[in-house]
């Protein structure tokens, strides 16, 4: 072109340069192309107006979603929108690849964009080398889209802030991968480091506890919630004169400073630094901008769960007490493992109470729920419970006050109470160290068990009334009996024993096998029950429920050294006595057959099945005499004797009235006067002995084996 001559216009430097023009104006919903932008979208080669619709059918679904994003992101940093489309046909395949650069505004009153740019025909760069790394297109692309996954997959995971920062201090980006991060929190007017990958403690000194009012790219973000991008040194000295000196010695080349924003709120800033000049495209902001939002919606995720994790442990805390000093001559062990959903806070609970008597109480429960109220009255309830037993009443007595009260909680809330209405088990134990003697009072809790020294696992049929705060006149029986040397009693709530999917029944059996099969000292114990129920191996042997809800789960052992198979102090001995007691009160004779399972559990291991038949049906028959015939109760005493072949077994009932059995010849219609027939056949030896005030009726059965008729000559 010779000097002179007037310019061409800038359609026809365009045009030889194979460059289109377009213009899209988001209001009208049009998109205008001359004539080389035309023929680049696959059209004729002519002016057009094209509809969104019609535009968006020329280009890759991925690309369409991916130029909103750069759009948005332009008009935010106030930045040309670079992005390269794929241009397909109608049959879905790559005609070729173009390269948009536009300048995007935005007008706030309207909400509408309006861009203007070129589009230009690019070749695909080679895969790996510099050129495909700063390509937005192929290999990179398809890189980009796997990362973004692999982090918001690994972010999402995370379920704490040190989990969140160690997955974002291995991130590798392609093609432009960090070497150095920090996290940036903010508290009250001062910048705090979260974490940091790729530095040191004494290089971050400096940055740590910096109030945000200082010239510092990271204090600006927090500061405006907009990011900061500095290419070079130079860019950094110039703009922040006052702290490059801090960041100079640390030798990084290029940073990326950019807002971590959760819920509208900026909570910090996250800095990525390079050793190597980055030019922050507009798809390499992009990334960045991304994987910034996840990090701050994955430390917002992990700080509320620490934080709820916090407030219900430390709820918990409170609330569940220390066992306190130890009981003289007997071992206690406790647990208390929460619900695996929700808040992780519920309302079973245990206690060991120093009594004015010299004694102590255990005591377990479960209000119903596993929320804050439930965890709220669990803490109101202990309380009451724990005032009641000081005071020095007697465990029905405890029991009577403390249903009472919760009763008064509900009913003072009214018509609110009636949507709302919880109850509580428990199971309250007075026990005297010196003698082992129990006393047992439970409202619908689930029975109390015991693990006798030489390994028998029983549950220990207790009297029982309905759960506090149902009837505020309720009463709870007292159950009596001895806690014996070698001996283990363990209290818990029911969550032990359904959790996995389990009823009473299936639980109950899968916790009875780990009770017999332990051998160590009553923490031990309680670590193996619950590691049953919680351990991995619990997931191979799931119950019968598979839908039931986890629960809370408290556990308490109590147990009193002596020779056995190693309970704290113990030796690992047999004892020669297995021995149990049970009373059936005159109006409870549905306990008849408890005593009959009851008994059942003590002959689990004898050796002729005819003979545990016999011993049930004679119980049954001493057991319904003493109801039928006195006025008094029946006191169970069953005592196994000796060890291996040949063992003794020893059965007696014991009531308070006068009149001594006798046999009689009852005829084909009587119906009654056969059970000292019944024994008389089927007991190896039996006799009727006055007791002072009452009298005895007792049988023995002898194992085959052995010498049965030494032992009974021994107890003669």
């Amino acid at each position: 072109m010779r000097t002179g001559e007037p310019l061409p216009s800038v359609e026809d430097v365009l045009a030889a340069l194979a460059t289109g023009l377009w213009h899209w104006d988001t209001d009208t919903g049009l998109v205008t192309v001359d004539a080389e932008a035309a023929r680049l979208l696959g059209l004729p080669a002519e002016p057009a107006t094209l509809t969104e619709a019609q535009t968006r059918a020329r280009f890759h679904p991925v690309d369409w979603n991916e130029i909103t994003g750069v759009v948005r992101l332009a008009v935010a940093e106030g930045t040309l929108a670079e992005v390269r489309i794929r241009i397909m046909d109608g049959d879905g395949n790559i005609v070729r690849v173009v390269r948009s650069r536009s300048k995007p505004s935005f007008d706030p009153e309207r909400h509408t964009y309006e861009l203007i740019g070129t589009l230009q025909e690019v070749t695909e760069p080679t895969p790996g080398t510099a050129a495909g790394r700063s390509a937005v297109t192929g290999d990179w692309r398809r890189s980009r889209e796997a990362f973004l996954l692999d982090a918001g997959r690994a972010l999402a995971e995370a379920r704490s802030t040190a989990e969140v920062l160690r997955v974002a201090g291995a991130l590798s980006m392609p093609g432009f991968s960090p070497d150095g991060l920090v996290v940036f929190g903010v508290e009250g007017d001062r910048l705090t480091i979260t974490g940091q990958h790729g530095h040191t403690p004494a290089d971050m000194g400096p940055f740590s506890n910096m109030p945000l009012a200082t010239d510092y790219p990271a204090a600006e973000v927090v500061r405006t919630g907009r990011a900061v991008y500095l290419s070079s040194p130079e860019a950094y000295r110039d703009r922040y004169p006052a702290t490059w000196p801090l960041a100079r010695h640390l030798g990084r080349r290029s940073w990326a400073f950019l807002p971590l924003t959760a819920g509208g709120r900026t909570m910090g800033a996250w800095m990525a630094a390079f050793t190597y000049p980055v030019a922050f495209t507009p798809d390499e902001r992009a990334v960045l901008t991304t994987v910034a939002r996840m990090l701050a919606q994955a430390l917002s995720r992990a700080g509320a769960a620490e934080s709820a994790r916090e407030l219900t442990e430390g709820l918990q805390r409170s609330m569940l007490p220390s066992l306190g000093p130890e009981i003289p001559g007997m071992r206690v062990a406790a647990r208390y493992i929460p619900t695996g959903g929700g808040l992780q806070v519920g309302g079973d609970w245990y206690d060991m109470i120093p009594l004015p008597s010299g004694r102590f109480a255990l005591v377990i429960g479960d209000v119903q729920g596993h929320d804050v109220r439930a965890a709220g009255l669990m803490g109101q309830l202990r309380i009451a419970l724990r005032a009641y037993a000081s005071e020095g009443h007697r465990p029905d007595a405890v029991l009577s006050r403390a249903s009472r009260f919760l009763h008064g909680l509900t009913d003072e809330a009214g018509e609110d109470a009636l949507a709302d209405l919880r109850f509580a088990t428990c199971l309250y134990v007075e026990a005297d160290p010196p003698t082992g003697r129990l006393e047992i009072a439970r409202a619908g809790h689930p029975d109390p068990v015991i693990r006798m020294a030489d390994g028998t696992v029983m549950t220990r049929p207790t009297a029982g009334g309905l759960p506090l705060g149902l009837d505020p006149d309720a009463d709870y029986p007292t159950t009596r009996f001895t806690l014996e040397p070698g001996e283990t009693l363990m209290l818990c709530t029911d969550g032990l024993i359904e959790t996995g999917g389990h009823d009473m029944e299936s639980g109950w059996r899968r916790l009875r096998a780990i009770l017999e099969d332990h051998q160590g000292d009553l923490e031990s114990l309680a670590d193996a029950l619950v590691q049953g129920v919680h351990g991995p191996s619990s997931h191979h042997t799931t119950g019968p429920l598979a839908d039931r809800r986890e629960d809370d789960i408290a556990l308490l052992l109590l147990g009193r050294p002596g020779e056995g198979r190693g309970r704290g102090d113990t030796v690992a001995v047999r004892p020669v006595v297995r021995r149990t007691l049970l009373s059936v009160a005159q109006d409870e004779p549905e306990r008849i057959a408890e005593a009959r399972q009851h008994l059942r559990g003590l002959l689990h291991d004898w050796a002729s099945a005819e003979q545990v038949d016999s011993a049930v049906l004679l119980v049954s028959e001493m057991v319904t005499n003493v109801l039928v015939h006195t006025d008094a109760d029946a006191l169970l005493l069953a005592e196994v004797m000796g060890e291996g072949p040949g063992r003794r077994l020893r059965v007696e009932v014991f009531d308070t009235g006068d009149d001594l059995p006798h046999k009689r010849r009852p005829g084909e219609l009587a119906s009654s006067g056969r059970g000292l027939m019944l024994i008389e056949l089927l007991a190896d030896g039996w006799g009727v002995d006055p007791r002072g005030e009452g009298k005895s009726i007792w049988f023995e059965l002898y194992e085959p084996g052995g010498s049965g008729a030494g032992a009974s000559e021994e107890v003669a």
